[in-house]
């Protein structure tokens, strides 16, 4: 791994994905429900929860960069516009730095919807554990 090295996965994001999500959470907000309350709301509609769009996160840096064994030990994340049920969203990590004393990488990190729009954008911090896969 390099400073440099990027890697990118998408999604469209589906309203089950709410569902799923408030499911393991219990995060019931109106604006992931309530269209016409979310509708009046500035997000002009129904809206995600940040931890289905961060979650595209979790999985480009435990599967491909730096991959299996990877986990966050700091992030630090704006979010810039909603996500909406039907947007597809790309997140895109990029290593900024490696540690060589200890298996630790910073990571810019990015997500865009289908018009490039920036909803969210920051830094995360990686400790990746070697492991052997099976």
């Amino acid at each position: 791994m390099r400073v440099g090295d990027t890697v990118r996965r998408s999604r469209e994001v589906r309203e089950r994905d709410i569902e799923l999500f408030t499911e393991l959470t219990g995060d019931r907000n109106p604006l992931h429900y309530d269209r016409a309350l979310a509708q009046a709301s500035r997000f002009g509609g129904v809206i995600v929860q940040g931890g289905v769009t961060s979650g595209l996160l979790n999985a480009v840096v435990a599967e491909d960069l730096p991959g299996p064994g990877s986990v966050f030990l700091h992030v630090d994340w704006s979010f810039r516009a909603p996500v909406s049920p039907g947007d597809e969203i790309t997140a895109e990590v990029e290593v900024v730095a490696v540690r060589e004393d200890k298996p630790m990488t910073t990571l810019r990190t990015t997500i865009v919807n289908q018009e490039g729009v920036v909803v969210l954008e920051g830094t995360a911090l990686v400790w990746t554990e070697q492991i052997e896969q099976t």
